[in-house]
């Protein structure tokens, strides 16, 4: 697959800072959603990105150092969970997409979203399923936002060792959920997720 089809579509109409944007933790019942934004040099690519989903820890997190240190731009956002519950989950991720394109320190000319995602931003977008995989973008974007979360879940699981955060990244996991019918929810639970235990 050519991870760079819709890029160099997007480059031959004439655009040049070409943004993707992916979010990471729409489904945990625990923690902040995290959206990254990120413009990339097109000529000189990182190797190995992909889905982040796909990619090991370790490996992942290398990756994400080098798109870092490369990237034109990046800026990552996070939504907590009082927002979560506030204005769902939906439009957070919405909310932190938005922050993070446009709190670049570059103004990207075309953004391309991971999912079926429609920001409410002035600058042209396109969403695409299963971005994450089929754009090099957005696959940075993701791989830069898993890596952020995972590291904010690992200072959750240092406040609240029982729940096992630094592994489950605040899914719901079998020993997640038992440790939430012995302990109770922490105040990083999203409410609105888990009703049935408050």
């Amino acid at each position: 697959m050519d991870k760079l089809e819709y890029e160099r579509r997007l480059l031959n109409e004439g655009y040049k800072y070409i943004c993707g944007v992916d979010e990471v933790g729409r489904g945990p019942l625990a923690g902040p959603v995290v959206c990254a934004a990120v413009i990339m040099p097109l000529d000189k690519l990182v190797e190995g990105v992909d889905d982040s989903k796909k990619i090991g820890k370790k490996k992942r997190e290398t990756i994400a150092e080098k798109i870092l240190n490369c990237a034109v731009a990046c800026r990552i956002c996070r939504v907590e969970r009082e927002i979560i519950d506030e204005i769902n989950i939906l439009q957070a991720t919405r909310l932190c997409m938005k922050n993070a394109v446009e709190g670049l320190s570059v103004k990207p000319d075309f953004v391309l979203t991971d999912g079926n995602m429609t920001l409410d931003i002035s600058v042209p977008q396109m969403s695409i399923i299963k971005g994450d995989a089929k754009s090099y973008t957005i696959g940075a974007a993701s791989i830069v936002a898993k890596v952020y979360r995972d590291n904010i879940m690992k200072e959750y699981a240092a406040l609240y060792p029982q729940y096992g955060f630094e592994t489950n990244a605040g899914y719901g996991s079998r020993s997640h959920i038992e440790a939430i019918e012995k302990y109770g929810l922490t105040p990083i639970h999203r409410r609105s997720f888990t009703s049935k235990w408050q």
